[in-house]
């Protein structure tokens, strides 16, 4: 599942864009951490829904982490998400957005330089066991801190990584400013407790989120597929590029582990035709295996045996 955390100087916003975000309507809970689910809205899913006659929709959804600050400590609890939003703040007087993102990005590298120096201070004591792995990661992390240690980022290194550093500057960063020419966060957050209907009627548009929820998918390099039954029609994440199989695991491990094949079709087909028989009979179904690369829109029953 798609896993970004919400980061940001004191007062920029961060737990009104998370309520804005989940609907959780949480107060500001100094010091406590925030966890909520984002349902990623898509009128595709609705309409294949209508379509296969679905008991339940459930759309994608994002995991949202919203950290109580920005020390090493607690940013360390981000490094396992796949992207960051950077909220700085642009409603107060004299507020400095560009400022506040540099200053946002020095935290994220001095978490960094924590990381890298906690993880060479174990290896240090692992390598005296005469590992020569062990041996080469610590020369390797030795260099890393000196290149950290002159004002460069994680990211800017040019080498491999060692595969247990979960650094947080080469997370793909969307920004959002809370304020005049960005987003009013604290309306977002209130429309979000009214219903679907009425918090339209106050837009003039799409809502602000579905911009912040798209530009993720960019960023990312996101697809959305689809699965659709009469139980249930559900709508998945998956990095673009990747194949059948790996769709099936995000299912469920189980479902990838006994995959057969795939039986695919577009999910404007299947609206269009009103039934998976029809599409079938107007050959507009096919049949992929695992290394089939699943496209956006997707329509996907994965027929396998455990």
């Amino acid at each position: 599942m798609l896993e970004v955390g919400i980061v940001g100087l004191p007062a920029a916003g961060k737990t009104t864009l998370f309520n804005a975000l989940t609907s959780a309507g949480v107060g500001p809970d100094f010091g406590k951490e925030h966890v909520g689910m984002v349902p990623i809205a898509d009128e595709r899913l609705e309409q294949l829904g209508q379509v296969v006659g679905a008991a339940k929709v459930t759309p994608a959804a994002v995991r949202v982490v919203d950290t109580p600050g920005t020390g090493p400590q607690l940013l360390g609890n981000l490094r396992r998400v796949d992207a960051l939003l950077a909220v700085v703040d642009g409603f107060s007087a004299g507020a400095d957005p560009e400022g506040d993102l540099e200053r946002l990005e020095l935290e994220l590298l001095v978490a960094d330089r924590d990381h890298v120096e906690r993880r060479l201070e174990r290896v240090v004591k692992q390598a005296k066991s005469g590992d020569s792995k062990l041996r080469d990661e610590v020369a390797e992390l030795e260099r890393l801190l000196a290149h950290v240690d002159a004002g460069r980022s994680v990211g800017e290194w040019e080498g491999p990584l060692p595969p247990e550093l979960e650094p947080l500057t080469t997370k793909p960063v969307v920004t959002v400013v809370n304020g005049p020419g960005g987003i009013d966060l604290k309306l977002e957050a209130e429309l979000s407790e009214l219903p679907k209907e009425e918090a339209a009627a106050f837009r003039e548009g799409e809502s602000a989120l579905d911009e912040i929820v798209r530009r993720l998918f960019d960023v990312l390099g996101l697809v959305t597929f689809f699965t659709a039954g009469d139980k249930e029609a559900r709508g998945w994440t998956l990095r673009r590029g990747q194949t059948a199989l790996e769709a099936a695991a995000t299912i469920h491990s189980d479902i990838a582990r006994g995959f057969i094949r795939c039986e695919v079709v577009r999910w404007n087909d299947l609206v269009e035709a009103g039934s998976y028989a029809e599409t079938a009979r107007r050959g507009l179904q096919r049949l992929e295996g695992k290394t089939y690369e699943v496209q956006d829109g997707d329509v996907l029953t994965v027929r396998f045996n455990v």
